[in-house]
């Protein structure tokens, strides 16, 4: 099911230069924020720790609900900033409770229709886990992947990558006084929808390491949004120089994209491994900081017919990670149009399964989610180029239809 947004979400307000939003900042950047509009130092770190709190434990959307702020103050804010969300452009729901959010960032300037990303959330019995982009696009081409088709736009600010998490908990109604939408996933345990994360959507995290960092600095502070590093993964496809700073500055779990256990193999599915290959990325996850059987790396394998599921490679993929507390994950090949590639036999996928477990490897195989909505794991693409379009399309009929609201 598709759900696209009406003209009405791209409004003629939105083609004017907006009011930055303070959503997404980090406790710093409320502070500038805060200075901007002329509260005295002294003041301001009680002010960011109220603004936090209503911005990122409750998810208010407007300053007037703010009780704790003083009314003048909160009218300063308003007039000098804003809550917005990036707008979501279409929304895909899968047969299997997957939805996929084609989000625009908020604009910058009068010739900024603000950059476009995808974001998916994957209800489970035990957990939600929200698939978050770190690039609009991505730069590694790795040539069974659909995203990696695109090309590179940028790296997402910090506020960007944060302001997908806050788009998934307001539409999933999971900050607190807000209805969740029919069908959604309910923890048991009284937790929120979205309990984990994962950077595997858009782009490579470790090339917007600064970005990611700051990111996930905000989404684990236990005064707002609240989730454990434990619960976050950052997934890279091998960039070896950033593996180690990525244990000590960030703390998460790690998992490494890694698809083929021969360097000639892995130089055309990965072409990153031609840097970095995988004798380099394998010793840098042994040196991964806070390893151990409670903390181990996700080794994640697609598996293409004829490509890389072989005996011999399942016995090889065993021998090279000998010594690593690892976890496998054979993820079987999500299609999209125009690849050259097919997914695994199923007797195929449980083999390699099987010669892995029977190794001491936890070697689960993913279950496709999304697949409908191109929404599984290497699909991200295709449906925000062609939403894009028609998203533009609402824009300029936007413009065209109020330019008095567009000249102020």
């Amino acid at each position: 099911m598709i759900v696209s947004v009406s003209a009405t979400a791209a409004s003629a307000a939105e083609t004017v230069l907006r009011r930055l939003s303070l959503v997404g900042r980090t406790r710093a950047g409320l502070s500038e924020a805060l200075a901007e509009i002329g509260v005295p130092e002294k003041e301001r770190r009680m002010r960011v720790g109220q603004l936090w709190n209503w911005i990122y434990h409750y998810g208010v959307r407007e300053f007037d609900a703010m009780t704790t702020i003083s009314k003048g103050l909160r009218g300063q804010l308003a007039e000098r900033f804003s809550l917005d969300l990036p707008t979501v452009t279409a929304e895909q729901v899968s047969t299997d409770g997957t939805r996929k959010w084609l989000m625009r960032m908020p604009s910058t300037g009068p010739h900024d229709r603000g950059a476009e990303i995808e974001c998916v959330y994957i209800p489970e019995v035990d957990r939600g886990t929200l698939c978050v982009s770190s690039q609009v696009g991505c730069t590694l081409t790795c040539t069974f992947c659909h995203t990696g088709t695109q090309r590179l736009v940028r790296n997402l600010k910090t506020e960007e990558i944060v302001a997908q998490l806050m788009v998934a908990r307001d539409r999933l109604g999971d900050f607190p006084n807000r209805q969740p939408p029919e069908g959604a996933f309910v923890p048991n345990d009284g937790g929120r929808f979205v309990s984990n994360i994962v950077f595997m959507g858009m782009g490579e995290p470790l090339y917007n390491f600064d970005g990611v960092r700051d990111a996930i600095g905000v989404i684990t502070d236990d005064q707002g949004l609240s989730l454990g590093r434990r619960r976050i993964t950052v997934s890279t496809s091998g960039v070896v120089p950033q593996i180690g700073p990525l244990g000590e500055e960030m703390g998460t779990m790690l998992a490494i994209s890694l698809h083929a256990v021969r360097d000639e193999l892995r130089n055309e599915l990965v072409p990153l491994n031609k840097k970095y290959p995988i004798k380099d990325l394998l010793e840098a996850c042994r040196n991964y900081p806070g390893l151990s059987n409670a903390k181990r790396i996700t080794f994640e394998y697609v598996m293409l017919k004829g490509v890389n599921d072989s005996d011999a490679e399942a016995r090889e993929l065993v021998r090279l990670l000998k010594g690593i507390p690892a976890k496998i994950n054979l993820i079987p090949f999500n299609p999209w149009p125009g690849t050259k590639y097919e997914c695994s036999d199923w007797d195929r996928i449980e083999r390699f399964s099987e010669i892995v477990f029977r190794a001491g490897y936890a070697s689960p195989v993913r279950t496709p989610r999304g697949r409908d909505i191109l929404a599984a794991c290497g699909q991200l693409k295709s449906e925000t180029e062609k939403l894009s379009a028609r998203a533009r399309l609402m824009l300029d009929e936007a413009q065209a239809a109020a330019p008095a609201v567009a000249a102020e």
